[in-house]
């Protein structure tokens, strides 16, 4: 099984920043997409950005051009740097991960979820 450990989530001001991480550990294999999402109360969980393994990403239409995801993939692990938050930004915000390994049963895909980690912005 692969176990997600996120970080970085808190409390901010209008226009502040936040970098959260998220850890990968156990049975890893092959890592195909890391991605972050997030949901607010009331609302749809939603893709932010996403990496593939070969460092192409994709960003959701309002955090364009302030987030910015990357991955290190020696540490396994992926980073969401949001810049210029607005309160409309306040989620839970959870890690995941696709990808492929080998266990005592065979090849298995798997997408593994982190536990979410809140992120606040105040006006």
């Amino acid at each position: 099984q692969v176990q997600l450990v996120e970080s970085g989530g808190g409390l901010v001001q209008a226009g502040g920043s936040l970098r959260l991480s998220c850890v990968a550990s156990g049975s890893i294999g092959s890592i195909n997409l890391m991605g972050w999402y997030r949901q607010a109360p009331g609302n749809k969980r939603e893709l932010v950005a996403s990496i593939t393994s070969g460092g192409s990403t994709n960003y959701e239409d309002s955090v364009k051009g302030r987030f910015s995801i990357s991955r290190d993939n020696a540490k396994n692990t992926v980073y969401l740097q949001m810049d210029s938050l607005k309160p409309e930004d306040t989620a839970v915000y959870y890690c995941n991960v696709e990808g492929r390994s080998y266990g005592l049963g065979g090849l298995k895909y798997y997408n593994s979820w982190g536990q979410g980690t809140q992120v606040t912005v105040s006006s």
